[in-house]
């Protein structure tokens, strides 16, 4: 028996431990584990794939990014602008499948986000055999609790924040820092709230300038001289849209970034206040991942294979909240799982007395 394993769309931390996880887990069963090098496209002439043996294995479980590369663009891409579908053509799945049987690949594991789960449900009514392992930063995929690469993410973004505050306090300044999550806000509430900031910007709730200004003032006027503020990078003012970065390239998500920049220069006109805005970026996909997300990526990575042995195809691995269990793929895709308004987190935000702009 042999399998294939790819990685699509953004790198995050886990990546590597996932692929430990499922290759290990299928030499115990005694096959060969090949992964797929630069995503699916690794799979068409000139194939690009390589063997997964033990050697190749070594020290997996801490390294960030993935060995086998990843591709969020080219012939395989799903998403399209804000989100939109596309439906890839025939003659691609076709020459898919016929990769896969030059290669001897009985089955394949795809790890990724909603894009690249929308191409492997796309490639099981194809007649692929093929099952997902949910991976996002973003933490937006409702089929599962939680995805694999947020806690890392979370983790980065609350460094920066106590880095931030000392900064912030010291010269008396408003600092806006920027994360991702495109559609979700569970970065910036998850950070924010761990990191204290004191005003969290989220793609579900649309902003005013007015309150964030609003809150600033008030804090001033109980002496408190300084203010961290987190923006998701799909927060919008009301009325607003998306701030974008760069051109819009075809058969790809539109890039977003830009909205913390676009804050500070509001926050300093209407107030007065020095404030400096700060894009945490890529730093938030780089690094080891937490010790969170290594036992997480080990326990999909071991579920993704069992499901292959029970030839449960067009599933994708879950967390449903108190252990690992698997979904159909088409369930697990366009349905995002973004931040309730009126429960939980916000509520909680709310009574400590942080802003989210509203």
């Amino acid at each position: 028996m042999k399998i294939g394993i790819v990685t699509g769309g953004g790198d995050c931390p886990g990546l590597n431990a996932v692929i430990r996880a499922v290759a290990k887990t299928a030499a115990k069963r005694g096959w060969e584990t090949l992964g797929i090098i630069g995503g699916y496209q690794g799979l068409l002439e000139p194939q690009n794939v390589r063997v997964l043996d033990y050697k190749a294995l070594d020290g997996l479980l801490v390294r960030g990014g993935t060995i086998l590369g990843t591709a969020n663009r080219g012939p395989f891409s799903a998403k399209t602008g804000h989100g939109e579908t596309r439906q890839l053509p025939k003659e691609l799945m076709d020459a898919t499948k016929q990769g896969m049987e030059q290669l001897g690949i009985k089955a394949l594991v795809s790890v990724g986000g909603d894009g690249s789960l929308t191409i492997a449900q796309q490639m099981h009514e194809a007649g692929i055999p093929i099952v997902g392992v949910p991976k996002t930063i973003d933490n937006d995929l409702a089929a599962t609790t939680v995805t694999f690469g947020f806690d890392s993410a979370v983790a980065c973004a609350t460094d920066a924040l106590d880095r931030l505050h000392t900064t912030a306090e010291s010269h008396n300044r408003v600092m806006v820092l920027e994360v991702m999550g495109r559609y979700a806000g569970w970065i910036a509430l998850y950070a924010g709230m761990a990191g204290g900031a004191d005003v969290i910007l989220i793609p579900e709730i649309p902003f005013r300038y007015e309150s964030i200004c609003a809150a600033i003032q008030e804090r001033e006027s109980k002496g408190k001289t300084f203010t961290l503020v987190v923006a998701a990078e799909g927060a919008k003012p009301a009325g607003g849209d998306f701030v974008t970065s760069g051109t819009q390239h075809l058969n790809r998500e539109a890039r977003l970034g830009g909205i913390g920049t676009v804050v500070a220069r509001e926050i300093e006109q209407r107030t007065g206040k020095e404030t400096r805005a700060m894009v945490l970026g890529h730093l938030q996909r780089g690094g080891s991942p937490t010790y969170m997300d290594r036992v997480l990526c080990t326990l999909f990575g071991a579920k993704a294979v069992e499901l292959i042995t029970e030839g449960r195809f067009g599933r994708m691995v879950a967390h449903n909240g108190k252990f690992v269990d698997s979904v159909t793929l088409a369930e697990a895709i366009g349905h995002l799982r973004t931040v309730p308004t009126d429960e939980g987190f916000v509520r909680a935000a709310r009574a400590l007395g942080i802003s989210l702009g509203d």
